[in-house]
């Protein structure tokens, strides 16, 4: 009978010797925060199903990302909250709208932040959906963008446009390009937005502009607090038409190699936490940078159940992030980035 080998357990001794041999690495630059502008001045308006988040002012969310900085978090990603929303979600290109603002006021402030702007109609419609109705169409909208609000829709109808959305959202790419964004990321699953953008951000001479795809965007009931931090739910209907049935992972690679062939730079699995295998998947058989949304859903779960002192909120959270980077995620989108941020700068 031979020895036992005891190297495995040799290396687990301590934690210098766990920190030495770790697989696995998390750093701050890695973190992307999740951050919701609105109109006013000094407005925080704290979402109640995502403690410790809130609809911020772009002053407020110049401060934020000043904090931000300071523990390290590289990025921010930008959803806007707009005053006014239409058929056709016409304030999404606004030059003045809140996100453009707030790229430029960041920009002046806090240049050391890298800043993705979300790229979405359904923050700015007053239907809720991530692209423009069909019976928009039918009913006179133009189908280039215009400031001009088209009529109010009635629930008939509710079959998204994909090809009349797609100047749209490229009109809302170069917006927030020219205000001075690094990132643009897409988020409304619709075919051939990334051809679009990309054509439309090189002959506007925005060539280093990166794209962001949400490659694989899965139709998840783990959405459901982000509707009231982004003021975005349906009127109607849901969004399973366009975005992945939960089911499919070979879809996913498809989706990935169509948008990774029309120019995307990096691409996106959301959610994550019950993804991972998607993530794995995507990051295995692309070999490119690979980012992943740990959603508001995911994010509200551990608020809650730490509230109640069910687990160890710092701990739990650190092994979610982990696991998201373990599965091949180079890139995390996180609610948590701050805090985990200020742990990390703190040990």
């Amino acid at each position: 009978m031979g020895f036992p080998d005891h190297r495995p357990r040799r290396l687990r001794a301590n934690e210098r010797l766990r920190s030495l041999v770790r697989e696995t690495r998390l750093h701050p630059s890695q973190l992307v925060q999740p951050l919701f502008v609105c109109e006013g001045e000094k407005v925080l308006r704290p979402i109640v199903s995502m403690p410790g988040q809130a609809q911020r002012s772009v002053d407020l969310v110049v401060e934020e990302c000043r904090e931000l900085r300071d523990v390290g978090v590289g990025s921010v990603l930008l959803f806007g909250l707009p005053a006014h929303k239409d058929a056709v979600g016409s304030s999404a290109w606004d030059e003045d709208g809140v996100v453009p603002r707030a790229v430029r006021a960041i920009k002046q402030h806090v240049p050391e932040i890298l800043i993705w702007c979300d790229v979405c109609l359904c923050e700015y419609t007053d239907h809720g959906h991530c692209g423009v109705l069909r019976a928009a169409q039918q009913r006179g909208a133009s189908p280039t963008p215009s400031p001009t609000p088209s009529p109010t829709l009635s629930n008939e109808f509710p079959t998204i446009d994909n090809d009349a959305t797609l100047p749209y959202l490229a009109s809302m790419a170069l917006t927030c390009a020219r205000a001075g964004a690094d990132i643009i990321a897409p988020s409304d699953m619709m075919d051939g937005r990334i051809g679009v953008m990309r054509r439309a951000l090189d002959g506007a001479g925005f060539i280093e502009t990166v794209l962001v795809s949400y490659a694989a965007k899965y139709a998840s009931a783990f959405y459901g607090p982000f509707r009231e931090a982004a003021d975005n739910a349906p009127a109607f209907g849901d969004r399973r038409a366009y975005q992945m049935d939960l089911a499919n992972s070979d879809e996913a690679l498809r989706e990935v190699a169509l948008d990774l062939e029309e120019g995307a730079d990096i691409v996106m699995i959301k959610p994550a936490l019950a993804y991972l295998d998607v993530i794995h998947r995507v990051k295995t058989r692309f070999g490119v940078p690979v980012a992943a949304y740990n959603v508001s859903g995911e994010y509200a779960m551990v608020k809650a159940a730490a509230e109640r002192g069910w687990i160890d909120e710092e701990r739990v959270t650190r092994e979610i992030l982990l696991s998201i980077a373990r599965a091949g995620a180079d890139i995390v989108v996180t609610y948590h980035a701050k805090d985990v941020a200020a742990g990390m700068l703190s040990t």
